[in-house]
Parts: C-alpha cells; sequence; structure tokens
C-alpha cells in the first residue's frame, strides 16, 4: 500500500465494524449537543444570540447593557466570538458580586441592571426557543426513543444534553418512555443531587427508566426564592408560558450558593463516574466540544478507562480538524465527519469501496461521496435500520 492508502479508510468497512459495534455493546450511552435540536428547526448558539440580541434592542437601554457585557466578556476572554451564554454568564457574575445592588457596579454595569439584564436575556432566550418547539414534528426524535427503549440489554440508558429545549422530554412523553432527570416531587419537583450519585440495581424498578442529564439546564428550570416554609432551591415547572422566576439555563459554576450550583456539579459528577464505570460505548452528536470543561471530563475519561470507546459524529469536517489535537493520544475515539475521520488517533480520508465487503445498506451512511450520519436524522434511520427490530419500532413511534 502506498502512502495515500495508508491515510484512507474505507467507510464500508468501517461501517461494517461500527454494526458490530453497537449490536454486541453491553452499554450505549449518548451526549447530544446543540446540532441534534438544531436538525429539528431550533436555533443553534450563534443563532439565538442574534436573536436575543435583536429582541433586546427593541427594549431601549438593555441592548446597550449587554453590548457592554458582551465587549467586556471579549475583552476578558479573548475569544473570537461570544456566544449568549457567555454574556449571561458574566452578567450573573456582575449580580451576585454586586449582590444585586444600586450603589455597586462593574465595568459600567450596576446590580440592579445586571439583575435586570438577567431576566431580560432569559426573558428572550424562553421566547425565542419556546416559539421554534411550537413548529417541530418529534416522529424522528419519537423513533429514536423507540430503538433506544427497544434495546434490551441490562444496562442503564443515559443520556447527557446542553440544549435547554424539551424536544427530548416531550418524544419520551408522546412514546410514553419512563425518565428520570434528578427532580422529585410533584407540586414543585425539586432537584435531589442524592438521586444523582446513585446508580439502580438491577431489581429497582426505575432501573429500565432513560436517565436524562441536562447539563446545561432547561427551559423548565426556576430558581424558587426563599419563603417562609423553604430555601432558595432550584424547581422543575410543569408550565411554561411564561417564565416567572429566574430561568435556570447555563449559570455559573464558581461563584453560585450551593443550592444553585447542585443541578450542574451532580450532572458533571455523573458524568465523570458514568465515563469511567467500564465498558461503554458514548455517541456524541450535535456537540462541537467548545466547552473545556465538559472536554476534560471526557478526554480524562478516554485516558484513564481503556474499556470506554467514544465515537463522534460530526456535522463539517472543520470540527475533524478541530479535534484533531484532542485526539492523538487516544486511541479509544473515533471522530467521523462528511470527508474525513480520526482512528486510532490519526486523521485520515474516507473512500467508498464494496469490492470486498458489500454493503446493500450504503446509503443510510453514504451519500454523494460523503459520511451522512453527521446530521442527527441520518443517525437516527441508520440505528434503527440496523436495529432488526425496524417494524416494531415504527409501530412504537407513530402510535397516537
Amino acid at each position: 500500500m502506498d502512502e495515500l492508502g495508508k491515510m484512507n479508510v474505507n467507510v464500508v468497512r468501517y461501517m461494517n465494524e461500527f454494526r458490530n459495534v453497537l449490536s454486541y455493546a453491553t452499554n450505549i450511552g449518548f451526549f447530544f449537543g446543540a446540532g441534534t435540536s438544531c436538525a429539528f428547526g431550533l436555533p443553534n448558539i450563534v443563532r439565538l444570540t442574534d436573536n436575543v440580541k435583536k429582541s433586546l434592542s427593541q427594549q431601549g437601554e438593555c441592548i446597550l447593557l449587554f453590548e457592554n457585557a458582551e465587549k467586556c466578556v471579549k475583552d476578558l476572554s479573548k475569544k473570537s466570538q461570544i456566544t449568549i451564554e457567555d454574556v449571561l454568564n458574566h452578567v450573573r457574575e456582575i449580580r451576585d458580586l454586586t449582590n444585586g445592588r444600586e450603589n455597586y457596579e462593574f465595568n459600567g454595569i450596576t446590580g440592579a441592571q445586571a439583575s435586570e439584564l438577567d431576566k431580560a436575556i432569559c426573558s428572550a432566550i424562553f421566547e425565542d426557543i419556546r416559539n421554534a418547539m411550537k413548529n417541530v414534528n418529534l416522529l424522528e426524535l419519537r423513533r429514536f426513543f423507540a430503538w433506544y427503549e427497544a434495546v434490551n440489554r441490562d444496562f442503564i440508558k443515559e443520556i447527557y444534553t446542553t440544549n435547554y429545549d424539551m424536544l427530548l422530554e416531550m418524544a419520551m412523553e408522546a412514546n410514553r418512555v419512563p425518565y428520570f432527570d434528578g427532580f422529585t416531587g410533584s407540586y414543585e419537583p425539586f432537584f435531589s443531587s442524592e438521586s444523582v450519585d446513585s446508580f439502580p440495581n438491577e431489581n429497582d424498578s426505575t432501573s429500565k427508566w432513560i436517565r436524562l442529564w441536562k447539563i446545561h439546564g432547561s427551559l423548565n428550570w426556576m430558581k424558587k426564592s426563599v419563603t417562609d416554609y423553604s430555601e432558595e432551591r432550584i424547581i422543575r415547572v410543569a408550565n411554561i408560558d411564561c417564565p416567572d422566576n429566574e430561568l435556570m439555563i447555563y449559570p455559573s459554576r464558581e461563584k453560585y450558593n450551593l443550592s444553585r450550583r447542585e443541578p450542574y456539579i451532580a450532572y458533571f459528577d455523573r458524568l465523570k463516574k458514568y465515563l469511567n464505570r467500564g465498558n461503554l460505548v458514548f455517541i456524541v452528536s450535535g456537540y462541537s466540544f467548545g466547552d473545556e470543561h465538559i472536554n476534560e471530563f471526557i478526554f480524562n475519561a478516554l485516558k484513564s478507562n481503556s474499556r470506554l470507546y467514544v465515537i463522534v459524529l460530526c456535522y463539517n469536517d472543520n470540527q475533524v480538524e478541530y479535534m484533531e489535537k484532542y485526539a492523538s493520544s487516544c486511541i479509544n475515539l473515533c471522530v467521523m465527519g462528511p470527508e474525513k475521520v480520526i482512528v486510532n488517533g490519526v486523521m485520515k480520508i474516507w473512500t467508498y469501496d464494496n469490492s470486498e465487503d458489500k454493503d446493500i445498506g450504503a446509503g443510510m451512511y453514504w451519500q454523494d461521496d460523503k459520511f451522512i450520519l453527521g446530521d442527527f436524522k441520518s443517525l437516527i434511520n441508520f440505528l434503527i435500520e440496523n436495529s432488526g427490530r425496524k417494524n416494531i419500532i415504527e409501530e412504537i413511534a407513530n402510535a397516537k
């Protein structure tokens, strides 16, 4: 084989191996980033940032404060692109440092202004995502959960996501799939860190429930202020028509008191334990690896747990190239893009050759000379087509 050949990977052969991995895996988990929601028409973080700024531009002082905070974050972080999460994090730090007071400020933003800007940003985020959710057809997500439920193996099914929207919850409930997110109760479900820490045994009635960990928060999480009978805490609300309390999405992980940090800290602890627990195929879709905090957990686990195999599915090859610096020392990591792939720590080029390994189903992952499983809907279809239970899965997903 010539030097060029050494840098090629036959996609047919590799997909046959991928099928075998899925067929014999004793534990399969998922990590979903913004790309999975974008596949259903929801805004990614860049578009969401633009939409929020457009909304705030109609609110007088708010847009000026936002741009002030945005400039400050850019100066301090040296990031080339600032997102709504960066700005919200900065605004909340100002609010906490100043205790929300009018007579204290940081870089031209008073504590009172930071509090008001926080509410305005959250309200804009809430409205933008909620409106986008109304137009989503849940069928593909229902198909995914029907497949995940059909994988009847004795392992705890876990999904980690950075998305705030509630598409996953909506799809599971449409399929009548039981799931747990760390909150318990009925009137105002509250977060229980103990329930996130523990792994159920096979005799536990909830062991078959899907675990959904929303590590950047959710549209239906609110901060409940101190009352006569309870301390400040995070609750999950059923009615998300309007956020009466502070919307709990992407808060600072440093300076918050325990009750407000708790969901995020507990979820990251869970992620660390989960990735280091033993045999696991961990499929990452729609995540750009832009959060160093999350990346640290994943790559530390790749180095410490040789039985962990992480598969990253990328929508474009820029992400594959970005991942090369991380992947060079991780042979148990595979990063797949439309034209490029990283295997055994080395970036290579996809080729298509079915002369040895015939594959009549290649169209499920290879179209127009490109690998397409970086698209979440294509991944769902691939999983179902190779499950051996397609008819049952489709029946569940289409049930009324």
